[in-house]
């Protein structure tokens, strides 16, 4: 039973990382956090087509930001264009716009 789970998250992974685009969301490891932290890259405009939607980025994404979305960022500051662009996205992936400060 524990190799046919290792199996299919392998073969999940193969399936969802199938033309990624190269830049990492970070989701703080899905912490429950008191702030928030500034994304240290942009997402490519790979992103912002439907069809190269990544499940786990996505995922990770729509989580992170329905959860943390109101949290201040830990150092004080706006949102810098990273911080920007991974939000545009996660309006564009239908999520409520009222989970972003």
């Amino acid at each position: 039973m524990k190799k046919l789970i290792v199996l299919a998250a392998l073969a999940l992974t193969a399936c969802t990382t199938q033309g990624t685009a190269t830049a990492r969301f970070d989701d703080e490891l899905q912490s429950d956090v008191s702030c928030m932290k500034h994304q240290e890259q942009t997402p490519g405009e790979e992103y912002f087509d439907e069809g190269n939607w990544d499940t786990v980025v996505s995922l990770s994404l729509l989580r992170y930001y329905t959860a943390n979305g109101t949290k201040p960022y830990c150092d004080g500051k706006a949102a810098t264009g990273a911080d920007q662009a991974w939000r545009r996205l996660y309006v564009q992936m239908g999520a409520d716009q009222t989970n972003l400060r």
